[in-house]
């Protein structure tokens, strides 16, 4: 049996470090930061490491709204996405994340995009 991509990505750990790294990549993007402008940050660290979480694989229960009613009525342009997903692989990155867990969170991600992109 192979492992979950949670625990891939170094389970607990491993999650809230990349969400953290996201999310300050997202705060110093200047092509995406105003849109985190006035955010209480360390809720978004942590919705962020529980969505994270839930959608690798792992057993921290996501209590936010889901990806559309978050995203509804923002208008995120493609370049706006794409600056976000740079933001990702740079988190991982800098993570120390291998080539094979890099791809299948990038596959989630993308999987994601029509609920934010220009909605």
């Amino acid at each position: 049996m192979t492992d979950t991509l949670f625990s891939r990505l170094g389970g607990t750990e491993g999650v809230t470090r990349i969400a953290s790294n996201l999310v300050d990549n997202h705060l110093a993007n200047p092509l995406i930061s105003a849109r985190f402008a006035g955010s209480d940050v360390p809720r978004m660290k942590q919705m962020a490491a529980d969505f994270f979480s839930l959608g690798s694989g792992g057993p921290q229960v996501y209590t936010g709204r889901d990806m559309l009613s978050v995203h509804k009525h923002m208008n995120i342009s493609d370049n706006e996405y794409m600056a976000s997903i740079d933001d990702l692989m740079k988190a991982l990155t800098d993570c120390g994340v291998g080539d094979r867990e890099k791809s299948d969170v990038l596959y989630i991600f993308y999987q994601l995009r029509p609920d934010v992109v220009g909605v």
